[in-house]
């Protein structure tokens, strides 16, 4: 099965980045949304979106990607569509289909009018039963054809971080395949084999099972994520702790890995969060026990506190804090649910001049700090008049820093470093007092305790 014919319905970051590596590949790709200002500039090689590498492979596959507004011609000129909308989070922590069943409804009018069989793709995440129970009958009531007889669906999300979704996108560890039946899933697997740069493995099974997959795997990395900032904590507290050597050392078990294993802050972004949340929604709903994840939830939520509470001792009220990382990872220009972002409040609310940087985030976190603080647009006047400096998150940039660069001409700066980036270049730095959080911070709780626990009676 040749499949060369694309259809993608949603220009965001991912819907944008999946147009571009599908047709870097040598398929021909259709993007569609009702955003005209993404289609025209789509039209025009240019991004509709800000992404790593985004506007230059779709600039250099210009010949292989056109967009429109019209559903119609899409899934006529197409054998295959990925819906990627969004699915935003309701009150309950679940994921509403609005947008979704919006766009369905084009779709199945559109499949009415075509002769053949066509594939629809959901990539949205969803949660288990929407698929089947919330979406295809959309598909079918406005087709008036059968699933299965007459067009194919299948459920396949994406595994990606925002920043590095290109790279994602061209190199997964696996496809997961929710399928109809094998024939939609079949025609799915074709094109997974074009777009893979590497050997990919595919696991292919029922659409429920794909939708608990999906949620499961990123609620899985948030309670990793949860348990290295628990060991950092640890760390700071024990003589010679260091959650970096802790985790590289235990990292090596091939039943745990390294991946996401840095203590540092917690776990932010559009999905990660959420994700965990709409898991323990599901399953509260059905009458599994959740309260794994519901305490991770918690936890996260309240790492910005404790971490204030550790910073405190090194800063006063009324000093001036340079957060540097506004975003909720690096190479980002997301805010939502940044650990950053939460900090700059809680310190601006403890009395602090704060500042920020972020080299890709400044203008949504200035909309979001108004009132709790300035945003710089340059990394050297963000850190001029700063008595400390927070590092939130790892990004090159930061690790770049001297400590000349960080204190300037002031006589001494306090750098609280959440990711220990900096740790071999300030460790023995004049005029810089350097806190890498995960390390023995010499907080003297361990001597007596270990005394009354270990010595000799």
């Amino acid at each position: 099965m040749d499949i060369r014919n694309v259809s993608i319905f949603g220009l965001g970051k991912l819907g944008a980045s999946m147009l571009a590596g599908m047709a870097s590949r040598g398929l021909n790709v259709i993007g569609v949304d009702i955003n005209e200002e993404a289609v025209t500039r789509v039209n025009a090689g240019q991004q509709p979106v800000q992404e790593t590498g985004l506007g230059e492979l779709i600039a250099a596959n210009a010949e292989r990607i056109r967009a429109t507004t019209d559903t119609d011609d899409a899934i006529r000129n197409s054998d295959i569509s990925f819906v990627i909308v969004p699915t935003p989070s309701d009150h309950r922590g679940a994921f509403t289909l609005q947008y979704i069943r919006f766009a369905l409804r084009d779709i199945g009018k559109a499949l009415k009018e075509k002769d053949g069989y066509h594939v629809i793709v959901i990539t949205s995440t969803v949660l288990p039963g929407a698929t089947r129970l919330g979406l295809l009958p959309i598909l079918e009531q406005e087709s008036g054809k059968k699933c299965g007889q007459d067009f194919g669906l299948c459920y396949s999300p994406e595994f990606i971080a925002l920043g590095s979704v290109i790279r994602d996108l061209l190199n997964p560890d696996f496809f997961l395949v929710g399928q109809f039946d094998d024939r939609s899933g079949d025609y799915l697997e074709s094109v997974n084999g074009q777009v893979s740069l590497n050997d990919t493995p595919s696991k292919r099974m029922s659409i429920e099972n794909a939708e608990i997959a999906k949620i499961a795997l990123n609620s899985f990395v948030t309670m990793k994520i949860s348990f290295a900032n628990v060991l950092a904590d640890l760390c700071e507290r024990i003589p010679g702790g260091d959650v970096d050597v802790v985790s590289d050392a235990i990292g090596q078990d091939s039943r745990i890995g390294r991946k996401y294993l840095t203590g540092g802050l917690g776990f932010g972004g559009p999905c990660f969060p959420r994700d965990n949340v709409a898991l323990s929604f599901i399953g509260r709903s059905v009458g599994a026990d959740m309260q794994l994840l519901e305490v991770n939830d918690t936890f996260n939520r309240t790492l910005s506190d404790r971490l204030l509470e550790r910073i405190k001792p090194f800063v006063a009220a009324g000093t001036t804090v340079a957060i540097l990382g506004l975003a909720y990872k690096p190479l980002s220009h997301v805010i939502e649910e940044s650990p950053g972002i939460f900090l700059a409040k809680a310190l601006s609310d403890a009395g602090m001049r704060v500042i920020g940087y972020d080299r890709l985030a400044a203008d949504p976190a200035r909309s979001a700090l108004q009132y709790h603080a300035l945003v710089s647009d340059n990394l050297s006047e963000a850190l001029k008049d700063a008595d400390a400096v927070v590092i939130a998150t790892p990004d090159d940039e930061f690790k770049a820093l001297s400590a000349d660069d960080l204190a300037g001409d002031k006589e001494n700066i306090t750098v609280i470093d959440c990711w220990r980036l900096l740790s071999d270049t300030l460790k023995d730095a004049d005029r810089v007092t350097y806190v890498p959080l995960g390390r023995d911070m010499d907080l003297g709780i361990a001597g007596n305790v270990f005394h009354e626990l270990w010595a000799a009676e």
